[in-house]
């Protein structure tokens, strides 16, 4: 790299990362004192100066490149030991963090091991083999650690390749909205990203990567799809039925069922009077068609939600007309950064500096982790309920409604339309794409009314309007309360899991274990969606964790089933409920597929992530009913909860 490269790499470096870099680079503590301390940031996308003025900016670029100019650079400092972080991470952040963080954030930035060290010939006993449905980033990751380990698995995915909800969803705009440096696998970073918040292809370009590199997919079947599981008390093992590409069904064999399938694979479907009679193509988004052509054609779009909000800037350009038929607006906030490639002086600092990367990763984990989960508890005395929870809930309402309104100042009519009664984060904030901008396009129309019934050349709306369309678009989301129930499981005495979860209602012990099913894993299950923030990856990896904790320890001390116990999982969803009275999507102003009929949050988790990564680490064995390798179970039907 020419001296020229080196200062223009320099010139795209995060500050607040590279003063970091430099103290690993030097050992010189002059770097963790003012005038080189970051002034505290609370914005998502923060100041990527770190509050400096410009010329302590030019000292920290000006030391950087004399130490990458003088090989072998070689860094001073690696681990500054776990004494010392608290004080790096704090002023890294420009505030205090709290020390229960520190072993999270240090395994995460991989300066303590997070693997579990375990082989076989400590305990030489008949191998337990794991059974895992889905191969989404959940089932990538279990797959991942099991091989590890040496520990026998089988992975069946009823789609054609690795990606789960990034295979399945193709239609346009699709992307993330965390920072993909930090939707990814900690223990296999990216050094490829081509964007800071990815699209689709590049998120389902790196799953398969990893399953390549993981060397898992010669475990995986795909076009494999599960049609039904049940327990086999008298040999301690599951019966799980498949229906294989030729579409024949034969039925496996496992100690250990583990449901990866997530919670956005099942679209939700709605149905219309008169849809059948539609002469014009209709389909989900999550269903989108390789062939599809909208170019000239009336289009309508049901819904405005994360996925409409992604679709609609994409295809307003190619379509004669788009109409867009909303229900509940939607809070979004304006992210610049989004659709921001990935420099090549910026992905030279990820591969080239000491720590960069990992300082960067830890900036995402914050701002979008648990920095904002306090704001969103329920003041009991803050005088507007209504509209917001709390002041500082209150203050994040103004900036998104002052947005909305600066946006569509050259249109009024469409800002009470767009602009939500609830208060924000009720339901998903999203980023504005674009969207905005596409409302105020002259052949866009939005339609507050319900759609009343369809007609061959299109729908009618409760206010009696006709809408004239070739296509319409379901962008109607998915269904999540049934999750693991729908791949039709029954447990110990004919239990069936979709009667345990009727009603709308799933609960499980953090999420992953159920009462009379013995064995049996669920991942991105029951309450562990991040409503406040935070990555599915790395939700992943803490219940990756967990299960193959489950798993050493039933081979350490011979265990041949672990089920957990209905006063503990009752214990933890009346804990969950309590503490859920307590946040945001309780609030009576807001609709959300967060709430079952009952008014029963089963959809987010109500902890913070490091609250959540203390529960995982390590399991504890008096949570579970267990029987060893000779005993026979013989235990009544236990107590349902």
């Amino acid at each position: 790299m020419t001296d020229a490269d080196l200062t223009a790499s320099l010139d795209e470096a995060d500050l607040r990362v590279l003063v970091m870099c430099l103290f690993h680079m030097t050992g010189d503590r002059k770097w963790l004192e003012p005038p080189y301390r970051p002034v505290r940031d609370v914005r998502l996308i923060a100041d990527p100066n770190a509050g400096f003025d410009p010329t302590v900016c030019a000292e920290i670029r000006l030391a950087a490149h004399e130490w990458l100019s003088t090989p072998p650079c070689t860094p001073t400092v690696d681990d500054p030991g776990a004494g010392s972080f608290g004080e790096l991470v704090s002023i890294f952040l420009g505030e205090n963090v709290p020390s229960e963080y520190i072993p999270l954030i240090r395994q995460d930035m991989g300066f303590e091991h997070n693997d579990i060290d375990w082989t076989y010939d400590d305990v030489p006993i008949d191998r337990p083999d794991v059974m895992i449905v889905g191969a989404g980033v959940s089932g990538v990751c279990l797959a991942a650690k099991l091989r590890r380990l040496g520990i026998d698995y089988r992975v069946f995915e009823k789609n054609a390749d690795v990606g789960g909800t990034w295979f399945e969803n193709r239609y346009p705009g699709c992307g993330v909205d965390t920072p993909n440096h930090f939707y990814s696998y900690s223990f296999a970073p990216n050094s490829e990203w081509k964007h800071f918040f990815s699209p689709r292809d590049e998120l389902q370009a790196y799953v398969e990567d990893c399953a390549t590199a993981f060397g898992i997919r010669d475990r995986i079947e795909f076009d494999t799809e599960v049609t039904g599981a049940s327990w086999d008390a008298d040999s301690k093992r599951w019966n799980i039925t498949v229906r294989g590409p030729d579409g024949a069904e034969r039925v496996e064999s496992a100690a250990i069922f583990v449901a990866a399938s997530g919670h956005f694979n099942q679209p939700t479907v709605a149905e219309f009077p008169g849809q059948s009679e539609f002469s014009g193509e209709i389909f989900h988004t999550a269903r989108w068609p390789a062939d599809a052509d909208l170019s000239g054609k009336r289009v309508g779009i049901v819904g405005t939600g994360a996925s409409s909000m992604q679709v609609v800037p994409t295809i307003a350009g190619d379509v004669e007309h788009l109409t867009i038929f909303q229900r509940t607006a939607q809070w979004a906030r304006p992210i610049p950064e989004y659709n921001l490639p990935v420099a090549t002086e910026s992905q030279w600092l990820f591969d080239h500096v000491p720590y960069y990367d990992r300082w960067y990763r830890f900036a995402q984990f914050w701002r979008y982790g648990d920095g904002l989960l306090r704001f969103l508890k329920k003041d009991p005395s803050w005088e507007h309920p209504d509209r917001s929870l709390n002041r500082i809930n209150d203050r994040h309402r103004q900036e998104m409604a002052d947005y909305i309104s600066d946006k569509l100042a050259s249109h009024p009519e469409l800002i009470a339309k767009c602009t939500p009664t609830y208060p924000p984060f009720g339901k998903r904030i999203l980023i504005d794409n674009g969207w905005f901008d596409t409302l105020c396009e002259p052949h866009v129309e939005l339609v507050t009314d319900g759609i009343d019934r369809f007609t061959p050349t299109g729908c009618v709306t409760t206010d009696g309007a006709a809408h004239e369309l070739d296509v319409m678009i379901m962008a109607t989301g998915f269904t999540v309360t049934n999750l693991a129930a729908r791949l039709d499981v029954t447990g110990r005495n004919g239990r069936r899991l979709a009667d345990d979860w009727a009603h709308d209602n799933p609960t499980a012990h953090l999420g992953i274990t159920v009462p009379e099913f013995p064995n049996f894993f669920v991942m991105y299950g029951p309450n562990t969606n991040m409503g406040h923030g935070g990555s599915g990856i790395w939700l992943a990896e803490t219940q990756t964790h967990y299960i193959v904790k489950c798993i050493v320890e039933m081979v350490r001390n011979r265990l041949s089933t672990v089920e957990v116990r209905p006063e503990v999982r009752r214990a933890y969803t009346d804990r969950v409920d309590e503490m859920h009275q307590q946040l945001i999507w309780t609030h009576e102003g807001t609709r959300t597929y967060y709430r079952n009929r009952f008014g029963k949050v089963r959809s987010p988790m109500p902890f913070r992530l490091v609250d959540y990564w203390q529960m995982t680490r390590d399991p504890d064995f008096d949570d579970f009913v267990t029987t060893d390798v000779t005993a026979v179970d013989t235990r009544a039907e236990a107590v349902r909860s």
